[in-house]
């Protein structure tokens, strides 16, 4: 990519094409540090709702200096603003013609993974719809698709960095979280009591407080958000995501019926994973 074209970008990072943003992978493969790069790149796959886009995200905020200013980046307007109608053409356009190239690449590929397939399912006849109800389900809980985070979720964004995928815990070792799980299980299970006993909540509205050290004693389920759900699931961590979504039912009644079934979506998700 020449320096002209590099210099357009980082002025108009909205005009990044779905060609620009490959072609600026292999200029942070040789400048890893250019942040600004990363911040256009990450732009272009926003763009393009590629699957690549969480993953970078995170890339990018490892490479970041600071976090928060990176943050203020990804939940501004400019960053999530959709494009116009004639950029978004060109870039479905460009999509499509990378993907039919991506085919061409991929059918030896494909055809030897169909193989694979087949002969697997001699021994599992079973093995082939499983793995297209695992497909199904990931794609209802939009697993892969990129996270869009608000400025309120700061906390679900800190997640998503830190987070790593569910490991169990060493209970020898840290005491601690033993009884920090234990007090979380109990209050679990007043959740599903609650739940099964199915109440009628009326959402109450209830004005903020500007008190540094009350913020500091905020519950875990006054920062539960939709994204944060998401991030456990991409995660892979099923447990939390469905403890996730049963938080969320309490604090949002009126959509219990959408995460009721994300909850049934990641359970057959699990089943079919075991």
């Amino acid at each position: 990519m020449k320096q002209e074209e590099i210099t357009y970008l980082l002025q108009n990072p909205a005009a990044v094409t779905l060609d620009q943003t490959a072609a600026l992978k292999e200029v942070l493969q040789e400048y890893p540090y250019f942040q600004a790069a990363r911040a256009v790149r990450l732009k272009g796959l926003k763009n393009s709702n590629s699957l690549h886009y969480n993953k970078a995200l995170k890339i990018t905020a490892a490479y970041t200096t600071d976090r928060g200013v990176f943050f203020d980046l990804i939940t501004s307007e400019e960053f999530n603003q959709n494009q116009i109608a004639e950029q978004i053409r060109k870039h479905e356009e460009q999509e499509k013609e990378l993907s039919e190239k991506e085919e061409e690449n991929l059918t030896l590929d494909k055809a030897l993974k169909m193989k694979i397939r087949e002969s697997e399912q001699v021994f599992d006849p079973d093995l082939f719809r499983k793995q297209e109800k695992t497909e199904k389900e990931e794609a209802r809980l939009q697993i892969g698709r990129p996270l869009d985070f608000s400025k309120e979720e700061n906390h679900s964004f800190s997640e998503w960095l830190k987070l790593s995928t569910a490991t169990p815990v060493k209970r020898d070792e840290e005491p601690s979280e033993e009884k920090d799980d234990d007090f979380k299980s109990r209050k679990f299970d007043l959740i599903n009591k609650f739940i099964a006993k199915n109440p009628k909540i009326a959402p109450v509205k209830s004005s903020k407080k500007a008190n540094i050290a009350e913020e500091n004693l905020i519950s875990p389920e006054a920062l539960m958000t939709e994204t944060l759900a998401r991030v456990y699931l991409e995660q892979k961590n099923y447990k939390k995501a469905i403890q996730a979504y049963k938080i969320l039912i309490l604090k949002n009644p009126e959509k219990s019926g959408f995460f009721a079934d994300q909850i049934r979506a990641i359970e057959k998700l699990q089943e079919n994973n075991s």
